[in-house]
């Protein structure tokens, strides 16, 4: 889960193995939403970030968003990295840690542990919370252009994401239905989402 607020000087500051690879994206959408749950109060977000690859499936980035939950908070700057395999057996296995940070609220920041397994267009994942932060899970299924997701959020609701991904040109666009249910009253809310991106 999960681009923009990095600071190139970082890039020359660091070597990578000759077989490594260094990414970056950028997106635009109408609503940021994570989960089920709109980030942005309903308005447009725009989010990049830096991926590294190696050969050996280590894999690590940077990833930031603005935000609009929090009366301190405008943005939202995401640190990750893990390991991913697939197995004889066509079993994808992907282990991370994503370090989640609100600068300007600082009792916003929260750590993951999760492992997805997939297998063809089945996946499957479990995000642990890290200090009493709730858990997460979801499973999703893709079938050309379009994918369905099921996910449920501890403490807070369950939610379903339809999507329809495709080409605009020499970019990826997406739709995107969200609908999240909330374990309390008044926290239900639905989206429908278009984004646009791009990878370099």
């Amino acid at each position: 889960m999960k681009k923009i607020f990095m600071c190139f000087s970082l890039l020359g500051a660091l070597s990578f193995p000759a077989m490594a690879g260094i990414s970056a994206n950028v997106s635009f959408a109408s609503d940021y939403i994570w989960r089920g749950m709109t980030q942005t109060s309903g308005d447009p977000a725009i989010s990049g970030g830096f991926d590294f690859e190696s050969d050996n499936g280590f894999y690590a980035g940077i990833w930031g968003s603005n935000v609009s939950f929090s009366e301190g908070a405008g943005s939202e700057l995401d640190v990750y990295f893990g390991y991913a395999l697939e197995t004889e057996a066509g079993i994808g296995i992907d282990i991370s840690y994503v370090d989640f940070t609100y600068p300007g609220d600082s009792g916003l920041d929260f750590q993951e542990i999760g492992i997805g397994l997939s297998y063809g267009d089945l996946g499957f994942g479990y995000y642990a919370g890290q200090d009493g932060a709730p858990d997460y899970m979801d499973v999703s299924y893709a079938f050309g252009d379009f994918s369905v997701s099921y996910g449920d959020y501890d403490t807070y609701g369950s939610n379903i994401l339809l999507g329809y991904g495709f080409s605009c040109g020499d970019y990826d666009c997406g739709l995107a239905y969200s609908d999240f249910s909330g374990d309390e009253d008044g926290m239900d809310e639905d989206a429908l989402v278009f984004s646009v991106s791009a990878s370099f």
